[in-house]
């Protein structure tokens, strides 16, 4: 179908909703009519060929008494895998209405009520019927229905004649797509909704297609089935057969070789991709309706291609309890084995933040890969995501464990940046990522980027978001670029590890100066995490909150209620128990104690402040447990850059337990030798195998991330030793992350421009400056004077 028919069959349809439904509907309803409509005509019109044939099939079952209609010969006698048994076409339905209303909607309702459970599920997710009722209502089904079987426009697929003998070319199956597409896109737009949140630009799924398929010409498995976990109104899937079975083009696989499957969980695409599936002969039950990632419709099933557009910035909280429940993963396809630093495997998380569940979407399709096992060719996948995908998420993180599990099963073929400005409802910079599970001998163990964000052509018009376009010569351009892999500008060939890194854990030794004070020691009174409103509760009731805390609970309640406090029921539960009040006050009660055995005295060396603590608690008998002396503790030091380190602990190694501690600290081809020990946190004294472990300052905590590639030790030596002498690693903290950073890798300096040429821009400015002021002064003159 050209352009300027594919125009016209748009334009008539979006028409009939000003024409016929603008005093019925609002108008951003009138997609929920319009929509539907279509489809219904486009099934209508395939079936109006066969019609005779299966009214002859029903009374040939009826006849041979059937007590159920077989639908296989019903299917038969259609020609596709629908069908409808009653009496009517939309046409018969016009031609017999009159202007009876009621009989119109009865006939409408029998209609629907004839048509195959396939089509029926549409009709219910479109909520055809009581939009159909509604229409009736208002009396205006009859003109909707008119419209829509107008002669003056074809929506079959076989070429017609308008009454003024104008031919009208058939709407391809292809066509019928466009169409549907621009329509959503259109009424969306009317809507100020996400245009083209179903809708992925044809020339990026074409791309797509190329970079899928292309690489296998020739593997190709006799049977291909071809799955999208968020299919949409089908776009991706369809196209994705069409270029397999284009008689003109490469591949030209038989009809019947081809599987489509796919997932929606909005019911209108769902019954839009459903209806594209029957119109075009494919398996309407292999599009399923529901969440992805609440429940594995597919389980079990492996694909030869996957392609998808999913959702990116879209929270998948409403999946969450199916999917993790508290730490545990209850869903396989989102937990994977990684291996530590230092080579041990461990299940963990493959779970974004619950604010993106786009990288769930690429986790499902990793899920049903099938290996070189179950075929030579193996899988492979084409997505689309935004930039978050690429970098977001830390070491450790479910981001990060999804891009590591990714590249380091050499499952990462390629990343394509595309133009920004390319898609309907948004702006920001995608990506197409492509995998595969049998990567060619010259692709193992490597990833190739494209940068083609500057390969566009700009839009007379802007489409929603959308102000430029991929021509076909950009796609050719971009295919050869991923056929030939080159090193050059916008492409650029990397070694798996070279996006990952070791997020390494730097730290500090903790300085204390400590004190003992009278306003330090009557904090204690109240517990730190819920201190303000103890200390409300004090200053309000004193001493008497001890023994009337009940009485005072529903003032308590009130004043975190009027203040609109945030309490967790935990520590509310601890600010309404007078036990917890009167253990509080004892605990300061003994910290003055301690203060008059001790004194107030400054100290600027915390080691020996606790040492007189501990040996007064000793003498007073009382026994603390380590979170009450660490209340105390808290509560009377404070970090001082000119105090003495903190002591946490005197080790001696010799023998076996200097060869675990430097076990310990090995791993990979590193070797930790005892002279390494002050790198790793251990300072040794004056005395022979005696070791000072120092308490970290979490306020001085630093992290480095080093590449894979390098040897952590001696990057500490080089980057960070000789600016922070008294640092050392954490290593039991160490995480790998893996991100890709196209900014970094494609990032082209411009040099600053030269003094010279920066002075002559400045004085040629100050000169046109000074003659627009002339001619200003100028003017007011010569004003003044005419005045």
């Amino acid at each position: 179908m050209n352009h300027a028919a594919h125009n016209k069959i748009v334009s008539f349809i979006w028409s009939i909703a000003d024409d016929c439904l603008r005093d019925v509907y609002v108008r951003g309803k009138y997609r929920d009519v319009i929509l539907p409509m279509f489809v219904l005509r486009r099934l209508d019109c395939l079936l109006e060929g066969s019609k005779e044939a299966v009214m002859e099939e029903v009374k040939f079952q009826r006849d041979a008494g059937f007590a159920e209609l077989d639908p296989m010969g019903l299917k038969d006698a259609s020609g596709y895998v629908f069908y409808n048994t009653s009496p009517f076409t939309l046409q018969k339905i016009i031609d017999t209405a009159a202007n009876n209303r009621q009989q119109l909607e009865a006939n409408f309702r029998l209609y629907l009520d004839g048509f195959s459970p396939n089509v029926k599920e549409i009709v219910d997710k479109f909520k055809l019927r009581s939009q159909a009722q509604h229409m009736a209502a208002k009396d205006v089904l009859y003109d909707v229905l008119d419209k829509f079987t107008s002669p003056y426009i074809n929506l079959s697929p076989v070429a017609a004649t308008d009454p003024d003998g104008r031919k009208l070319p058939p709407l391809t199956n292809l066509g019928m797509g466009y169409v549907f597409e621009e329509l959503i896109r259109k009424f969306n737009e009317e809507n100020n909704e996400e245009a083209g949140e179903h809708f992925t630009p044809r020339e990026v799924i074409h791309l797509m297609t190329h970079l899928l398929f292309d690489p296998v010409q020739g593997q190709l498995p006799p049977t291909m089935l071809i799955y999208d976990p968020a299919c949409g109104s089908g776009g991706m899937l369809t196209e994705s057969q069409n270029y397999l079975e284009d008689p003109a083009g490469p591949f030209r696989v038989k009809p019947d070789s081809v599987f489509l499957y796919g997932k929606e969980i909005n019911d209108e695409t769902y019954a839009i991709c459903k209806s594209d599936m029957m119109i075009k002969g494919n398996n309407p039950e292999n599009i399923k309706n529901g969440s992805t990632l609440a429940t594995d419709e597919f389980a079990g099933m492996r694909f030869d291609f996957m392609l998808s557009n999913p959702p990116y910035g879209k929270s998948w909280k409403a999946d969450h309890k199916a999917i993790v429940d508290g730490k545990e993963i209850l869903d396989p396809r989102f937990e994977v084995v990684l291996s530590d630093f230092r080579g041990d495997e461990q299940a963990v998380p493959a779970t974004p933040r619950s604010s993106d569940g786009q990288l769930l979407f690429l986790m499902e399709m990793v899920d049903k890969m099938k290996t070189t096992r179950d075929s030579p060719m193996g899988s492979r996948v084409a997505s689309v995501h935004n930039g978050s995908a690429l970098f977001t998420g830390d070491a450790g993180s479910g981001e990060s464990n999804i891009r590591r599990y990714i590249i380091e099963n050499d499952l990462l073929e390629a990343i394509v940046q595309l133009p920004n400005n390319l898609f309907y409802n948004t702006g920001i910079t995608t990506y197409i990522w492509l995998l595969s599970s049998n990567k060619a001998v010259n692709r193992r163990g490597r990833v190739q980027l494209i940068d083609a964000s500057k390969l566009y052509r700009k839009l007379r018009k802007n489409l929603g978001n959308k102000n430029c376009e991929l021509t076909p010569e950009h796609i050719q351009q971009i295919v050869e670029l991923h056929a030939s892999m080159p090193n050059d500008g916008i492409s650029k060939v990397f070694d798996n590890e070279d996006f990952g890194y070791y997020k390494v854990t730097v730290e500090r030794p903790s300085r204390k100066a400590a004190q003992f004070t009278p306003e330090r020691v009557a904090t204690l009174r109240f517990i730190p995490a819920v201190a303000e409103l103890m200390e409300w509760a004090y200053g309000r009731w004193g001493d008497g909150i001890y023994d009337e805390l009940a009485s005072h609970k529903q003032a308590i309640e009130d004043h975190i209620d009027r203040e609109d406090i945030g309490i967790t029921a935990r520590n509310r539960k601890l600010l309404l128990d007078p036990k917890a009040w009167r253990s509080q006050r004892e605990l300061m009660q003994t910290a003055e104690q301690l203060m008059q055995a001790v004194g107030q005295d400054l100290y600027m060396d915390f080691n020996v402040f606790r040492s007189l603590v501990e040996e007064n608690l000793k003498s007073l008998g009382t026994k603390l447990t380590a979170s009450e002396k660490n209340q105390i503790y808290n509560a009377v030091s404070w970090q001082d850059d000119q105090a003495e380190k903190v002591i946490k602990k005197i080790h001696r190694l010799k023998g076996n337990k200097l060869g675990k501690v430097l076990e310990s600290l090995s791993f990979g081809d590193f070797q930790c030798e005892q002279g390494m020990l002050t790198d790793f946190g251990y300072w040794p004294t004056d005395t022979p195998g005696e070791y000072i472990e120092y308490e970290t300052d979490s306020d001085l905590r630093d992290t480095e991330n080093v590449p894979l590639k390098e040897d952590i030790h001696a990057y500490f030596l080089r980057e960070v030793r000789p600016h922070v002498d008294e640092a050392w690693i954490n290593l039991g903290a160490t995480k790998i992350g893996y991100e890709i950073s196209f900014n970094r890798y494609f990032y082209q300096h411009k040099p600053l421009r030269s003094l010279e040429e920066v002075t002559h821009d400045i004085l040629a400015l100050e000169a046109e400056t000074e003659g627009l002021l002339k001619r200003l002064v100028s003017f007011d003159r010569d004003t003044q004077g005419e005045g």
